[in-house]
C-alpha cells in the first residue's frame, strides 16, 4: 500500500501503516519493532485512560513543567515511535472510525481475548470483506482454537503452564530450591518478536500476491517453541528436564560461581577452554583428573566437581578473575546490576541507552533496538506519545474530516 502522505524515507518499511489496537507488552512490543524499522503506527486507546501500562508504576514520569505525576515508566517500554489516537470504538460512530482508518493500513494488531472484537465488527472476518489485503495480528494467551481459547493469558501464568518455570530456579535439593519466573516478562516480549517475523512474512505473500492474513499468535505456542534444547532433551528421551540453578543441564564448569566480594559466571563450552581455565587459575591438575577429562565426564561429575572450582574462585575478586579469563582466552563475565549494566563501557559503545525528546518530559530513556541495519539504521527521534496527541492531525489530516466533525466526536465522548 503506498500512501502519498507518509513521508520519504530509508527506513526499511516506511510506506507501511500499523493500526496497533494492543495495549501491555507483546503486541505493543511487535508494533515498535515495525516503527522502529519505519514502519507509521497508529496507536488506539481508550479516552480518558489509555494502555493499561500508563498507570502501571511506580515509577512514574513527572511533568517537566508543572512536576505533577504522568505517565508510568513501563509505558516507555514499547511505545516509542507511534503516533496516538484515542478512540472508544464500544460506540457505533467509534468502530466506524476505526474501520475507516483500517482502509488506509496494511497491518492491524489486536490482544483481545478470543471474538473480543467481533461485536463491533473489528474482527478478522468483519475487517477482511472491506480490506482484503489487510494483515491482521490476533495475539492472545492460548490461541484461536484449542479447549483454552477463551481464557485470559497473562506472562507469567505461561511461564508457568509453559514448563519455563519447572526448568528455572535453584535445585530442589537446594536452599532457595523451587520453580522461578523469569525477571522480565519474557514470554510476552518473544511473543511480540515472533509476531513481528510474522507479519513480515505476511507483507512478504502481500508484495506477491496482494492479499492479506490472519495471524493468529499464542503465548503458550511461542513459550513452548522456546524451550529449545530442553525441549528437544525432553522429547527424545521422555524425561522431563529439572531446575539446575545457574547450571547447564548438558555442559560444565557452565555456571555461577562465588568470588571473594561476589558472584560471576564462568561459560566454559568445550574442553581445551577448561584446561586453559586449569591453567589460568593455577590448578592445572584439575584437567588431567580422569573424572574431569571431558565434558560428557565433567556433566557426570558435576557434584564433585563444582566444590572444587567454588574453593579455587572463592580466592580472588571478581574483577581479578574475568581479568585472569579474559586473558586465557576463557568466557568469564560478572553478575551486573542494571546500574552496572548501563555504566558498562561496552554497552556505552553501542549505544544501547538512547534519550528520546519529548514536548511533555523534556526527554525520555530508551533502550536502543539491537537490530542493526549498515544502510538503513533505526532513527530514535519519535519518543512515546502522549494521551490522544495525534487526535487532529489523524482524524483530520488522515481521515479528513472537518474540525466541526472532530469537536462533535469529542462532544458525543467518542474521542
Amino acid at each position: 500500500m503506498n500512501h502519498n502522505n507518509t513521508p520519504t524515507s530509508s527506513l526499511p518499511l516506511s510506506g507501511i501503516r500499523v493500526l496497533d489496537l494492543s495495549r501491555i507488552l507483546a503486541g505493543p512490543w511487535a508494533a515498535q519493532t515495525l516503527a522502529d524499522l519505519g514502519a507509521e503506527v497508529i496507536k488506539v486507546e481508550r479516552p480518558g485512560a489509555g494502555d493499561d501500562t500508563r498507570v502501571w508504576g511506580p515509577p512514574f514520569l513527572n511533568d517537566a513543567q508543572t512536576g505533577e505525576r504522568a505517565d508510568a515508566a513501563y509505558f516507555l517500554t514499547c511505545n516509542r515511535g507511534k503516533q496516538s489516537i484515542t478512540v472508544d470504538f464500544t460506540q457505533e460512530e467509534g468502530a466506524q472510525l476505526i474501520k475507516s482508518l483500517v482502509k488506509k493500513c496494511d497491518i492491524l494488531i489486536e490482544n483481545f481475548k478470543v471474538g473480543g472484537l467481533k461485536k463491533y465488527g473489528l474482527d478478522y472476518a468483519s475487517l477482511k470483506a472491506i480490506h482484503p489485503g489487510l494483515i491482521y495480528c490476533s495475539i492472545t494467551g492460548f490461541g484461536q482454537t484449542g479447549p483454552y481459547a477463551e481464557r485470559p493469558g497473562y506472562d507469567f501464568l505461561i511461564q508457568a503452564m509453559g514448563g519455563l518455570m519447572s526448568i528455572t530456579g535453584e535445585r530442589d535439593d537446594k536452599a532457595g530450591g523451587g520453580p522461578q519466573k523469569v525477571g522480565v516478562a519474557i514470554t510476552d516480549v518473544m511473543t511480540g518478536l515472533y509476531s513481528t517475523v510474522g507479519i513480515l512474512s505476511a507483507l512478504r505473500v502481500k508484495e506477491r500476491t496482494g492479499e492479506g492474513q490472519h495471524l493468529d499468535m499464542a503465548l503458550m505456542d511461542v513459550q513452548v517453541a522456546a524451550l529449545a534444547n530442553q525441549a528437544s532433551s525432553y522429547l527424545v528421551t521422555g524425561v522431563s528436564p529439572v531446575r539446575l540453578g545457574n547450571e547447564h543441564p548438558s555442559i560444565t564448569p557452565y555456571q555461577s560461581l562465588p568470588a571473594s566480594d561476589g558472584y560471576f559466571i564462568l561459560a566454559i563450552g568445550n574442553d581445551s577452554q577448561f584446561k586453559s581455565f586449569c591453567q589460568a587459575a593455577d590448578h592445572p591438575e584439575l584437567s588431567s583428573d580422569p573424572r574431569f577429562l571431558t565434558n560428557k565426564d565433567r556433566v557426570t561429575h558435576r557434584d564433585q566437581l563444582t566444590p572444587l572450582l567454588e574453593e579455587i574462585t572463592r580466592t580472588r575478586r571478581i574483577d581479578d578473575w574475568t581479568l585472569i579469563m579474559e586473558r586465557a582466552g576463557v568466557p568469564c563475565g560478572p553478575i551486573n546490576t542494571l546500574e552496572r549494566v548501563f555504566a558498562d563501557p561496552q554497552v556505552q559503545a553501542r549505544e544501547l541507552r538512547v534519550d528520546i525528546p519529548h514536548a511533555q518530559y523534556g526527554s525520555v530513556p530508551s533502550v536502543a533496538s539491537p537490530i542493526r541495519l549498515s544502510k538503513t539504521p533505526i532513527q530514535y527521534d519519535k519518543a512515546p506519545p502522549q494521551l490522544g496527541e495525534h487526535n487532529q492531525a489523524i482524524l483530520q489530516g488522515l481521515l479528513g474530516l472537518s474540525p466541526e466533525d472532530v469537536e462533535k466526536l469529542q462532544d458525543n465522548g467518542i474521542v
